[in-house]
């Protein structure tokens, strides 16, 4: 199996993205890994009943001032592009919270007063379940940006097979860090004025990212015929539509795998699965 990357998004939250990134999963015919790279609510663990093997603290870098070779220039203050530091009462001061660990301060220091050094901002699992690895991130409290920590949860990606992203929703930041360096992106709506929406705003992600992208729609036959409409106005391959189903929604509610209750649900993922691939490739 031919090294593969394929995401799993959604413009809004609720659609069913994760449903459908832990079913792809389990219903593969082949070792896969899954990483879940929503950090802020991480739940795909939840339907893998995932047995946890290692847990390791991430950290990021920040920069820490010496203050015997610090003259407060302010050279680093004007060059961090985030505002990170600022120079009070003639010493320096680091937000560490809006830091984004570029080394620019400490590569431009002009006395060579700076160091980088880590900060923990979370924590990544991984783990098994049957045939598939697991891993993903869990933000501290109260860090305002979880695009490092994805980055880490991402350094767990097969690096000879698949690997399917669970990406956490809509399109700001962490959208995109989680969907960058995809093959293919599979984007998860459904029929609804709202989930129309929020697709849209997807879509003009994924194509700003130059990405291949498919559609597939949750909860079929409610709602209204505007996404199906819209996709084909934009030449979107919609690959797989999922009837609105309460047997569906009960197995997902108790933590279970439809492919595992549900020969046809099984034969649904397999054939988007199969699909995906296929695009992937192309």
């Amino acid at each position: 199996m031919n090294k593969r990357m394929i995401a799993i998004a959604s413009g809004k939250g609720g659609t069913g993205k994760t449903t459908a990134a832990v079913n792809l999963a389990a219903v593969a015919p082949f070792d896969v890994t899954l990483l879940d790279c929503d950090v802020e609510e991480p739940n795909a663990h939840l339907f893998l009943k995932t047995e946890w093997e290692h847990r390791e603290r991430h950290s990021v870098l920040i920069p820490r001032f010496d203050m015997e070779k610090c003259n407060a220039c302010g050279e680093c203050r004007e060059k961090c592009r985030f505002n990170a530091i600022v120079i009070i009462k003639g010493e320096p001061r680091v937000f560490s919270e809006l830091c984004h660990s570029c080394g620019v301060c400490s590569m431009i220091c002009p006395e060579g007063a700076i160091t980088e050094v880590p900060r923990e901002i979370g924590t990544i699992e991984t783990g098994s379940w049957k045939h598939v690895t697991f891993a993903h991130g869990i933000l501290d409290v109260g860090e305002a940006q979880s695009p490092p920590l994805m980055q880490g949860v991402k350094g767990h990606a097969s690096k000879d097979g698949v690997t399917i992203i669970d990406c956490p929703p809509g399109t700001a930041c962490p959208a995109v860090e989680s969907v960058r360096g995809a093959d293919y992106v599979l984007l998860v709506t459904e029929p609804t004025p709202f989930g129309l929406n929020d697709l849209v705003l997807a879509v003009e992600m994924t194509r700003a990212l130059d990405i291949p992208f498919g559609i597939m729609i949750n909860k079929a036959g409610t709602g209204d015929g505007r996404v199906a409409e819209y996709c084909g106005r934009e030449n979107i391959p919609i690959l797989a539509e999922v009837p609105f189903d309460r047997g569906f929604a009960e197995i997902c509610s108790r933590g279970d795998l439809v492919v595992e209750a549900s020969p046809e649900y099984r034969e649904v993922f397999s054939r988007l699965l199969e699909r995906l691939l296929k695009e992937a490739r192309a």
